[in-house]
Order: C-alpha cells, then sequence, then structure tokens
C-alpha cells in the first residue's frame, strides 16, 4: 500500500508540476508549525541537540550515499542526483536541479527513501530500543521526510512534530551544505 501512495505522490508531482506544488506547500508548511508550536517548551530545552544532530545528519546521509554510490561504480551525474535523498521532494528536485544532478532520478529515490523510512522506521526505532517520541521524529523527519513524518504523525503528535521539524531543517541545511559538500568531494 505504501508503494501505491509513494506513486501516487510521485505522479502527483509530475501532473500538478513545479507551480502546483510549490502552491501546495505553504498549506503543508502551517499544518506542520501547529503540532510544532505545541512543542514549544521541549524545543526551547532541546534546540541546540537538534541543531547539531540535523546537520550532521545531513552531512552523513549525503556523504555515505556518494561515496557507496561512487564505490559500486555510479556516474558523477548519479551521485549528484543521489545527495539531496533525504530532503521532501520538491526541496530535494530544486537542490538536485541547481548541483547538476538529474532532478527526475532525485525524485525517485525521494519517494524510495522516504517510503523505506517510513515502513521499516517503526520496527528499527523497536530494535533499538528507542522510546522518546521526539528522538524518533527528528531521525524519521531527517531520514524519510514528507512520508516518514506522515508516518510519525501516526504514531504521536509529539513525534510528528519533531519529524516536521527535522524535515524543514533538513531541507535548509542540505540546501546550504550540499554545494560545499560537492564541491570539496570535487562532483
Amino acid at each position: 500500500m505504501n508503494v501505491i501512495y509513494g506513486l501516487t505522490i510521485l505522479l502527483v508531482y509530475q501532473l500538478v508540476g513545479e507551480v502546483g506544488v510549490h502552491f501546495l506547500l505553504g498549506p503543508a508548511t502551517v499544518a506542520l508549525a501547529v503540532p510544532l508550536y505545541q512543542q514549544l517548551s521541549q524545543l526551547k530545552r532541546l534546540w541546540l541537540p537538534v541543531l547539531v544532530t540535523v546537520v550532521i545528519a545531513v552531512l552523513v546521509g549525503a556523504l555515505s550515499s556518494i561515496v557507496i554510490a561512487g564505490l559500486m561504480g555510479a556516474t558523477a551525474l548519479t551521485q549528484i542526483s543521489l545527495a539531496p535523498k533525504s530532503v521532501t521532494a520538491p526541496v530535494a528536485m530544486g537542490i538536485s536541479d541547481q548541483l547538476g544532478g538529474l532532478p527526475s532520478l532525485t525524485a525517485v529515490l525521494v519517494v524510495a527513501t522516504g517510503i523505506l523510512g517510513a515502513v521499516l522506521g517503526a520496527g528499527l526505532f523497536s530494535l533499538l530500543r528507542i522510546r522518546d517520541d521526539s528522538v524518533k521524529g527528528i531521525a524519521m523527519g531527517v531520514t524519510a521526510h514528507g512520508i516518514g513524518t506522515a508516518r510519525a504523525f501516526q504514531v504521536s503528535p509529539r513525534m510528528g512534530a519533531f519529524s516536521g521539524l527535522a524535515m524543514a531543517l533538513s531541507a535548509l541545511f542540505s540546501a546550504a551544505l550540499l554545494p560545499g559538500l560537492l564541491d570539496w568531494l570535487r562532483l
């Protein structure tokens, strides 16, 4: 069922086009802001660990996918397209385009990453005995972005709020850090 959901999202992105997707981002952002505001007291305590975690996750996520793809013989174009795979699709496609990647390949990788994270995340948290919903939310938002955030809201409002925050910060830091990372890697 999640595969059908992911393919439907991809189809909607293609049919609606960039303008329609950007038009829908406004209401989606506001919808994520309300649960986040409800967690404001917790956020005030955790702002520094959250920021550090998201920056490290963005760099490790991008770097590991680039290096593994390179070791498997992927072209530089594919590696560039892989770099923003853990960012929500509209932002990832924009980053990929600006970096010289293939936005369509990035979109497919983003949807696959999101579905995989949403399906396996809860089980992995149980296996690792992670119980704190804020920690699970940050992990889900930074790795499985929009689809993972939707799943996080199914688990708990707190997990969803932190997932939404991590998803937004991940997009911001990816846009800011990935160009420098790719320059450093000479891609």
